[in-house]
Formats: C-alpha cells, structure tokens, sequence
C-alpha cells in the first residue's frame, strides 16, 4: 500500500494542508483554511471530487483541524482508508538546535517554544497547529521539519555577524537562513536532472516568491544564504525590504519618532514591491511594467539587480558553479526576471536561450553554456512527507 503523509502548514490564521504520496510526490488532496478567528473564513478543500468551498465561521485551529477532517470524509479521500504513516509539521525556526527533522515529543515542544522570540509571527503558529494535530491524531506520530534546518551547514565565518560576540551566545544572533525545504528538494532535483549525485555539483537556487531567498549549496550542503537571522535579510520580496542599512531604525527613530517596532513592521510588510509600487503582486507589476509605468520598471530593475548582485557573490563563495536553479512562483513563471538576473553573465560561463526561457523550459540555457540555468517548481509539501518519513523509519 502506497505510504502517506498528512502535511501540515499552520499560520497565524490560516491551516494549510496536503495528503502526499511519499514515493511520488503526487497530493490525494489539498486544502487551505484562511482568516481563521474571523467571521469571514473561507475553506477550500481540492480532491477526488474536484474544488469544495465552505465559508462559514472558523473560530481557531482545533475548529480549522477538525473542519479539515470533515472535508477529507465527505469529499475523500477518507483518512481511514489511506495507509497515513506521519503527520509532517513545518515549524518557520529550529535555531542551533535542530538540523534536521525530529520526531515531535513534549521536550521538542518545548525546544521550539523556547525559539519563539527568534520567529515571534510563525513558530507560535506552527505549535497551535501541532499541539491542534497531536490531540485529534493521537494515534500517528508527528515529525517537525524545519525550514532553518537545511542552513545548519553554513560554516561559522557565514552565519556569525560582525557584532558583539556575546549577541550572538546570550541572544542567538546569527544568520540562521529559510526556506530550507525549498533549497533541499529544488538542489537534490537539479542533480537529479543534471545525471549527477548531489554531492557532486555547486548549485545556487534562486527561490523567489512572494517572499525570495537565494543559497549557495556545495556538494548538497547549504554553505551560504541570503536570509538571516529573520526572512527579512536579503533579495527584495514582496512586502519585505531584504538588505538594508541597518541604521534606518536610528534615523527614523530620531527624525520621524518611529519606534523600532514600527520600523520592523514597515520593512517587512510594507516594503519591497509593495513598497516601491503599492502591490506585491509581480503580475501586476508586470502588467504595469508593460504599459510603461516607471515605478513599475524601477521596481523590477531594483528587483532583478538584487537577484544579480548575489549570483555572484555566490558564484565567489562556491568557486566553481554547475546549474543556476530558479524556482517558486517568480523564478519558475517570469522569463523576464530570468533573464535580467543572468544578462550579462556570459563570462561566467551562463549562457540562457532566449526562446528556452520565453517557454520556460527545464533547461533555460543552451546546450554548450558550462553552467546550466535550470526551472525547476518546487515541492515543499514533498520534501516534508520525505523527511518525515525518514524520520519514522528510523524511530
């Protein structure tokens, strides 16, 4: 019997979830729970039957749980009727404490509780949705991945700031990166496509989605990321600012009177995209962009050359490269942020097919560049079920 794992993905107000086929990767079914807490939440639930829809109140993620239970019986597939090995929980942070998937007990529970000040808006999140999933499946056994736990390979010289030693021993101040999912299951695909044994290649992953971050991965392992201590770090995103001078708290403190809290709030949701347009939709800055809106083109332009700038910083870090991969729903769909990213780069041995890549095709580069720039979609929920698994295997 084909072994599944029920993947869970729960945010402040929302429960995302998804039955995968552990050997295919191929989902029985999915679902979304959003504005949970609201009178207008809405639930989507995608199976054997097709789309079902439900609004109705959500009053927290035990009713949002239990709401998703009930679809998989009345819309399929049953719960009881699938061979359900593990329930996968992505948790946002694991710190220094966890490199990889761990079964979930009252002391890892505790571990990640302890991490909350480190992701104060996801990890609290990801506890309901596993304290919520443990009372109403007791009976299966519940694995954490972590989205920081593929970066826990960065060598010290890459995560450790220039600041105060002691920031980092009493506070845990360091690059810790994310999306870690992501970059584990698109670099092992780009090997797989290559012919080659992961551990034999250097890839730089481009993840790039509403939130965008990029790694620089050596033999498999992640030795350098763009995200850091928070997701805020890095590329420009859609509502976050990625790298900026980190004396704009001073500034704004002292000469508009905004509070740090303030601050931190603007450059993760109100920036990026969003902030150079008004959305953080890349559609519509497309469309914009196309009827010849400058900000529009000025976004994008900043966009693109942020994505560049760490190519090849990258490209420095890991010496030689064999594949530039990029995924999620930006690197995967916008030929034209592909081809800004890369323009230019011939020296560098990245040579992109300019028709490859208007059919964003596996292989976006021609068949003699020595680095190959790869579209690959990314299959987070996959990569979960796979590591959760593993991780059952061997309890």
């Amino acid at each position: 019997m084909t072994e599944h794992v029920l993947v869970i993905n729960a945010g402040s107000s929302s429960l995302k979830y998804s039955l995968v086929d552990s050997a295919s990767g191929e989902a029985a079914a999915t679902g979304l729970v959003e504005q949970i807490g609201e009178d207008s939440s809405h639930h989507v639930h995608h199976g054997p039957k097709g789309e079902w829809n439900d609004d109705q109140p959500i009053a927290n993620h035990e009713a949002a749980l239990e709401a998703a239970v009930r679809a998989f019986e009345t819309q399929g597939p049953a719960l009881a009727d699938v061979d359900i090995v593990a329930v996968g929980h992505r948790v946002v942070h694991g710190g220094d404490r966890f490199a990889a998937p761990a079964l979930i007990d009252d002391e890892l529970i505790a571990a990640v509780t302890e991490l909350v000040p480190l992701a104060p808006l996801h990890n609290p999140a990801n506890l309901e949705g596993i304290k919520v999933a443990r009372r109403l499946l007791p009976d299966l056994p519940h694995v954490a991945v972590f989205d920081t736990a593929f970066h826990q390979t960065l060598p010290p010289h890459a995560y450790t700031y220039a600041v105060p030693y002691e920031w980092q021993e009493k506070y845990g101040v360091r690059r810790y990166g994310f999306h870690g999912t992501s970059h584990a299951f698109v670099s092992a695909e780009a090997a797989r496509l290559l012919g080659r044994s992961p551990d034999e290649i250097n890839v730089i992953v481009l993840h790039l989605g509403n939130g965008c971050s990029a790694a620089a991965i050596r033999g498999g392992q992640s030795v350098d990321t763009s995200m850091g201590l928070t997701p805020l770090e890095g590329l420009v995103m859609g509502t976050r600012s990625g790298d900026v001078d980190p004396a704009i708290h001073g500034l704004l403190a002292r000469v508009a009177g905004r509070s740090a809290e303030e601050t931190d709030y603007t450059l993760n949701s109100e920036s990026g995209l969003k902030g150079l347009t008004g959305v953080n939709d890349f559609r519509e800055i497309s469309r914009r962009r196309a009827a010849g809106d400058e900000r529009a083109q000025l976004a994008f332009d900043i966009y693109c050359r942020r994505i560049k700038k760490y190519i090849g910083a990258y490209y420095a870090v890991l010496g030689t490269v064999d594949a530039i991969v990029f995924t999620a729903g930006v690197g995967q769909h916008s030929a034209e942020v592909r081809a800004a990213a890369v323009g230019g780069l011939d020296a560098f041995g990245i040579h992109l097919d300019a028709d490859r890549n208007a059919r964003s095709e596996t292989f976006a580069s021609t068949d003699d560049s020595p680095v190959a720039v790869l579209v690959i979609p990314t299959n987070e929920e996959w990569q979960i079920a796979r590591e959760a698994l593993t991780v059952v295997r061997q309890s």
